[in-house]
């Protein structure tokens, strides 16, 4: 049966081996041996040789190449907010099931959340900060929810527009049960549902560039 989420990474065969890539590499980190001994203290040995606490990568964000260090463990989300300020991204439910902190990888959809940001480099990243075409001019999108009310308190705004715009660049918007099911996988505790709707049938019927 094929899993029928708006995160398109997710709905082809090599898209889900990339996924299950990812999901592996953390498995197999969660799998190291505990570094607290049986006496409550930390082994000199705990740690594998030749394992990097941290280790220096590239990430292509919004057309920036930014040079960090990262843990293993830290996954896109946890990077983007705490390490390089990007904060539209939001922090929800850290499962991947509400679709707060969606990003655009390679110009497909993707929860920031369950990503390793070690296994990002080489790929695009685009993040709400980047969607605007210019700091004084609003994404398409952007001025549509405004127009149309798609927003209350605006938590889940950011990524509601990068999944939206998703819909409309892969052609998913020809109508409303099929924005409805394209966007299903974002969900808004204020139920703006109807406005956000709206904003992506405003922005299809005028043919605007997104």
């Amino acid at each position: 049966m094929e899993y029928t989420n708006h995160k398109n990474y997710i709905i082809d065969g090599a898209g889900r081996r990339w996924f299950l890539k990812q999901s592996s590499a953390l498995v197999g980190m969660l799998a190291l041996p505990p570094l607290i001994g049986q006496a409550g203290t930390a082994p000199a040995s705990s740690v594998p040789p030749g394992l990097p606490m941290k280790r220096a990568i590239t990430l292509r964000i919004n057309r920036k190449a930014y040079r960090i260090e990262v843990e293993p463990r830290e996954t896109l989300l946890d990077v983007l907010r705490e390490r390089l300020d990007l904060i539209g991204s939001k922090k929800g439910c850290d499962h991947g099931q509400c679709g707060a902190c969606t990003v655009h990888i390679d110009g497909r959809t993707a929860n920031a959340c369950l990503l390793l940001a070690v296994m990002q480099q080489d790929r695009d990243i685009t993040t709400i900060e980047g969607l605007a075409p210019s700091p004084d001019r609003l994404h398409p999108l952007q001025t549509a929810f405004v127009e149309h009310d798609g927003l209350q308190c605006g938590f889940c705004t950011p990524g509601q527009i990068m999944s939206g715009v998703a819909v409309l660049r892969e052609g998913h918007a020809g109508s409303t049960a099929q924005i409805k099911e394209w966007m299903s996988g974002n969900i808004c505790r204020c139920g703006a549902y109807s406005g956000i709707v709206d904003a992506i049938e405003a922005v299809q019927k005028g043919g605007r560039q997104v």
